[in-house]
C-alpha cells in the first residue's frame, strides 16, 4: 500500500511538472509557431534554390537571423486576438469550453498563415514575389479560373500539399503537449487582479515591439527587408503572411509632392502628350492595328536573342517568333510588372502599376481611362479584344469595357468546347485561327488585340502535338513552343486575308515567366520581353538597343499613325529620339528605373541601389555611393514619374479634359 500510495503522488507530480500556467503555454505555443515559420523559410529557400544560388552561406545566415523579425512580427499579429483572449485579466480564461474555441482559432489561424508560406514556396517561380493583400480581390475576379485548376495543382505540386498538412499536424500535435495547469490560483482578488492585469499589460506591449519589429520610430514593413540584403533576395527575409497582412488595406496611393512647382515637374517628366504641330488628320496613317500579347513570352525563350547562351549553340524554344524578329523593328524590351493582370493595362492603355495592388484590382479601377480602343474609336476604328480564356478571366471583359473596345471575344463566343484545354481555355492554335477569321469579317480599319494563354500553367499541350516540341529546362518551354507554332499558324492565314498588307502588329508578352538563366533571375532580367513592330513590306525592320518598356506601346503606335491628338500615356514614344527612354516597375514596395546603363531602387524616400547593368550583368556592384551624380539625376527623374502618377490617377486625371 505504501508503495502503490508513494508510486501514485510521483506520477501525480510529474503530471503537475507538464503542466504549465496559461502564460508559459502561451509563451511555448508561439515558440513552436517560429520555430515553424523559420523551417518554411528554409523549405522556401532551398525550393528555390537555383534562384537564389548566388547566396553565401554566410549571406544566408545573415537573411536568417533578419527573418526572424519579420517571422515574429507576422507572428504577433495573426495571433494577437489569441495572446489578449489568453491574457486579459479574468478568471474565465481557465474555463475549459473557453480554452478549446481559442485553441481552435489558434490551429485554425496559423495552419492559414503557414499554408500561405507554402504556397509561396510554388507561385514565387511565376512571379518573383511574395503574395500581397491584392491576392483575395485577384481570386474573387479569376475564380472561374481558379476552382477547376485546384485539382491539377494538387496533382503537379502534390509533395508542398503534403508538406503543408504535415506542419498542421505538427502544429496541433506539438502545441497539444503542451497542457494547461487548470487548477485554482487561491489568490485574493485584489492581489490577482493587480497582478493579471500587470501581466496583460507586460504581454502587450512586448506584442505590440514585437508586430513593430522594436523600438524603431516606425513599424518595419516590406521596405525595411531590403535594407538587410540584395534586392534579390528580399523575398528570403520576408514571410508571406507579413507580406500580405502589410498591403491588405494599402489600396490608395499617396499624393506625394517631391517638386512644389508644376512647370518645373513637367519639364522633367509629365504624361500629358500633346499633339505634334506638323501633324494634321491629313496626314494620319488609317492602317489596321493588332497588338499580340503572348503569355509569359520572356526573352530568355528566344534563341535568337540568346545566342551567347550555352556556348552558342541555345536554340531556344520561338523559332516563328525569332524568324518575324529578323523582318520587324525590335526593341530593348522591359515589361512593366509581373502579372497578367498587371500587364494588359500597361500595353493598352499606358498604364504601369506603381502600386501594391494592380490597377485592375484597385480602388481606381473606376478611373476614365484612355487607351488605344478608345482613342482609336475616335478615328472611326471597329475595336476588339480577343482571349480563349473564360469569359470574366482575371477581368479582363471587364477592363476591355473600360478601356473602349466595342467587342469582347472569349471562351463562350468561340462556343466549341472541342478545343477547350480543360483548364484555361481554349487552345491557342484553333483561337488564333478564329481570331484571323473574325478579323476579316471586322469593318476596316480596325484595332483588335489578343491574349494567347496556352504558354500558362499547367501548360497543356494538344494531344495531337504531343512530342512535337522540345522540351526545356522549364516545364513552360514545350508550351511557349506550342504558342509559337499557333502564332505562325495565325500569321501564315493572315497573310492571305486582304487587310493584312494594311495591317501593324505589335507583338509584346504580358509578363516574364520563372527563369533559367542567371541573368534571366536579376531584378533587371525578370523583367525582359521581346517587344517588336512589323507591318508587311515596310521600314520597320532591325534591332534597336534603345529601352522599349510595356508602356511606351501606346504611344508608339499612335506616333507612328500620326494620331494628331491630345492624351494621357505614362510611357514615351520609341520613334520620339528627344524622348526619354526608360522602364519603370514596382515591386515590394521599392520602385525600380532603368535609364540607360543603369538600373536604381528607390523606397520613395531615398535610393537604395544603383547598378550598371550592362557591365555588371548580375547586380553584384552597389554604386549607389560612387555615382552621385547619376543617382542623383535617375532619382528626380523617378520622383517625377512617381508623383504625375499618383497625382493623375488619385484625381482621376487620365484623360485629356
Amino acid at each position: 500500500k505504501l508503495f502503490h500510495r508513494v508510486n501514485n503522488e510521483t506520477i501525480y507530480i510529474f503530471v503537475l511538472m507538464r503542466k504549465k500556467n496559461i502564460y508559459s503555454v502561451l509563451i511555448l505555443r508561439l515558440l513552436i509557431i517560429l520555430v515553424l515559420f523559420i523551417i518554411s523559410r528554409i523549405i522556401f529557400y532551398l525550393f528555390n534554390l537555383s534562384y537564389f544560388s548566388e547566396v553565401t552561406p554566410i549571406e544566408f545566415i545573415k537573411i536568417f537571423l533578419y527573418g526572424i523579425v519579420f517571422d515574429i512580427s507576422a507572428i504577433c499579429m495573426i495571433n494577437a486576438p489569441y495572446i489578449i483572449l489568453n491574457t486579459i485579466p479574468f478568471k474565465f480564461r481557465l474555463n475549459h469550453i473557453y480554452q478549446k474555441i481559442i485553441n481552435i482559432f489558434f490551429y485554425i489561424i496559423n495552419s492559414v498563415a503557414l499554408a500561405a508560406n507554402f504556397v509561396d514556396v510554388i507561385y514565387f517561380r511565376f512571379t518573383l514575389k511574395r503574395l500581397t493583400g491584392d491576392i483575395f480581390h485577384y481570386l474573387n475576379i479569376g475564380k472561374n479560373d481558379f476552382v477547376p485548376l485546384i485539382p491539377r495543382f494538387m496533382r503537379d505540386f502534390w509533395y508542398m500539399f503534403v508538406i503543408g498538412f504535415i506542419f498542421i499536424f505538427l502544429i496541433v500535435f506539438l502545441c497539444n503537449k503542451i497542457k494547461l495547469n487548470y487548477k485554482k490560483i487561491h489568490l485574493s482578488n485584489t492581489k490577482y487582479y493587480l497582478s493579471r492585469t500587470l501581466l496583460f499589460l507586460l504581454f502587450m506591449f512586448i506584442t505590440i515591439i514585437g508586430i513593430r519589429g522594436g523600438f524603431q520610430l516606425k513599424p518595419i514593413s516590406i521596405i525595411n527587408a531590403g535594407y538587410y540584403t540584395r534586392s534579390k533576395n528580399v523575398t528570403i527575409v520576408l514571410n508571406t503572411p507579413f507580406t500580405i497582412i502589410k498591403t491588405i488595406n494599402k489600396k490608395a496611393l499617396k499624393d506625394v509632392h517631391y517638386f512644389t512647382n508644376k512647370e518645373e515637374l513637367d519639364k522633367i517628366y509629365t504624361p500629358y502628350h500633346k499633339a505634334k504641330k506638323d501633324t494634321s488628320n491629313a496626314s494620319f496613317k488609317k492602317i489596321n492595328v493588332v497588338v499580340i500579347i503572348l503569355e509569359s513570352f520572356s526573352k530568355e525563350h528566344s534563341g535568337l536573342l540568346n545566342k551567347n547562351f550555352e556556348h552558342g549553340h541555345y536554340k531556344g524554344f520561338t523559332p516563328f517568333l525569332d524568324s518575324l524578329i529578323a523582318q520587324s523593328l525590335l526593341f530593348n524590351g522591359f515589361a512593366n510588372g509581373k502579372r497578367s493582370i498587371e500587364g494588359i493595362p500597361a500595353v493598352l492603355a499606358s498604364l504601369p502599376t506603381l502600386m501594391d495592388n494592380s490597377y485592375v484590382s484597385s480602388i481606381y479601377a473606376g478611373d476614365k481611362i484612355n487607351s488605344l480602343a478608345s482613342l482609336l474609336r475616335k478615328k472611326g476604328y471597329s475595336t476588339a479584344f480577343y482571349h480563349g480564356g473564360h469569359n470574366g478571366t482575371m477581368g479582363f471583359d471587364s477592363f476591355a469595357k473600360m478601356a473602349g473596345f466595342e467587342k469582347y471575344y472569349g471562351k463562350n463566343e468561340y462556343n466549341n468546347d472541342k478545343d477547350y484545354d480543360g483548364k484555361w481555355g481554349i487552345f491557342d492554335e484553333p483561337f488564333e485561327q478564329y481570331i484571323a477569321k473574325s478579323l476579316n469579317k471586322t469593318r476596316q480599319p480596325f484595332f483588335a488585340s489578343f491574349f494567347t494563354l496556352s504558354s500558362h500553367h499547367p501548360y497543356t499541350i494538344p494531344e495531337k502535338h504531343k512530342g512535337q516540341f522540345p522540351k526545356g529546362k522549364l516545364k513552360i518551354q514545350q508550351s511557349v513552343a506550342y504558342a509559337d507554332y499557333a502564332l505562325g499558324r495565325f500569321f501564315k492565314t493572315a497573310s492571305k486575308m486582304p487587310w493584312f498588307d494594311n495591317t501593324l502588329f505589335v507583338l509584346t508578352a504580358d509578363h516574364t515567366s520563372e527563369a533559367y538563366f542567371p541573368y534571366y533571375q536579376t531584378r533587371v532580367g525578370m523583367y525582359e520581353i521581346p517587344i517588336l513592330f512589323y507591318k508587311h513590306n515596310s521600314d520597320l525592320k532591325g534591332m534597336s538597343h534603345e529601352i522599349c518598356q510595356q508602356i511606351d506601346i501606346m504611344p508608339s503606335i499612335l506616333d507612328y499613325m500620326n494620331y494628331g491628338k491630345d492624351y494621357i500615356a505614362f510611357g514615351t514614344s520609341v520613334f520620339d529620339s528627344t524622348a526619354a527612354h526608360f522602364c519603370i516597375n514596382y515591386l515590394h514596395e521599392t520602385y525600380q528605373l532603368i535609364k540607360g546603363d543603369y538600373e536604381l531602387q528607390f523606397d520613395g524616400n531615398k535610393s537604395l541601389f544603383l547598378y550598371n547593368y550592362k557591365n555588371d550583368s548580375l547586380l553584384q556592384n552597389n554604386l549607389i555611393k560612387s555615382k552621385d551624380s547619376i543617382k542623383n539625376e535617375m532619382e528626380t527623374f523617378l520622383k517625377a514619374v512617381i508623383q504625375q502618377y499618383n497625382t493623375h490617377t488619385i484625381k482621376n486625371e487620365l484623360t485629356v479634359k
